[in-house]
């Protein structure tokens, strides 16, 4: 199958590699072009502007970093004429209410639209292992379902509802990245501070029900200190922290006890770790002395 790729950072090229090593032809198109460039050597096509891409292609997976560069793209009038007849999937993580603004969007163009946000990083995209939630019509999921079968863990992606749907629970759980990892790093700050092993502390959590396997993921790198080489970075947690407090508001939930965390992401990012792994949050929680 012919897939164009919109967006090749961390995740959209290891989506482009997936595709192209389990059989598919892609091309791919980002706004600066030396990300996509990396991709020429493993099979991708490298297009010079998203129309190009969307043209030669019966699908188009969104992979930009949030709505405003969705929208972005799809107003371009070359772009809203190859919409006519043709797919998008969009994979990135924004608002539900964007989402469905989106669907208006292409709906207008004469293309088709779908959601299709994905739960993991650069390692599970590369293997197939991410967890993939779909939000379409029923004939939509069963038409797109192979394809997105070559990045998903089994049993294979999700049909969470209609568009929008898929985008709301991707929310909650990046809710959850952002609430686990912040508390983390705010216990072992603690536990360092008062000289009680760190050793000592882990091997209680992970023997009771408070423990998630993330903890141990980045564990490492609080002790280290070493946030280079993201999975997910600040800035991009930030963004979904906030699209997530947008929802719960507007959907009359008391957000309180979340309050805090922008805060402090928004001062990881200010102390210049904006790009590394959102698990620098550990250096402004837990700083030097």
């Amino acid at each position: 199958m012919h897939v164009a790729i919109l967006g090749t950072g961390l995740m959209g090229h290891s989506v482009a590699e997936r595709l192209l090593e389990t059989g598919h032809q892609v091309v791919v198109y980002n706004r600066t072009r030396g990300k996509a460039e990396r991709l020429r050597s493993v099979g991708a096509v490298i297009a010079s502007t998203p129309e190009e891409a969307i043209r030669s292609a019966a699908c188009t997976l969104l992979l930009l970093a949030d709505a405003q560069a969705i929208r972005e793209v799809l107003r371009r009038p070359g772009v809203t004429r190859q919409l006519r007849n043709r797919t998008v999937i969009q994979m990135g993580t924004i608002g539900p209410r964007e989402s469905q603004a989106v669907l208006k969007q292409v709906k207008a163009a004469g293309g088709d639209y779908l959601e299709a946000p994905v739960l993991g990083s650069k390692t599970e995209a590369r293997n197939g292992s991410l967890l993939i939630m779909v939000g379409s019509t029923p004939s939509q999921f069963n038409r797109w379902a192979g394809l997105l079968r070559c990045l998903g863990a089994s049993p294979g992606p999700r049909r969470i509802g209609s568009v929008g749907k898929a985008a709301a629970l991707k929310l909650a759980l990046n809710h959850l990245i952002a609430a686990e990892i912040s508390a983390l790093a705010l216990s072992v700050g603690l536990v360092h501070r008062e000289g009680v092993s760190v050793d000592a502390f882990m091997a209680i959590l992970r023997e009771s029900s408070l423990y998630a396997p993330s903890f141990d993921k980045k564990l490492p790198r609080f002790l280290k200190r070493d946030f280079a080489n993201p999975n997910f970075s600040t800035r991009h947690l930030l963004k979904d922290v906030r699209l997530f407090l947008q929802e719960a508001e507007y959907r009359k939930l008391d957000t309180s006890s979340l309050r805090g965390l922008p805060r402090l992401l928004r001062k990881t990012i200010t102390k210049g770790w904006g790009e590394d792994d959102y698990s620098a949050l550990y250096n402004a929680v837990n700083p030097k002395r």
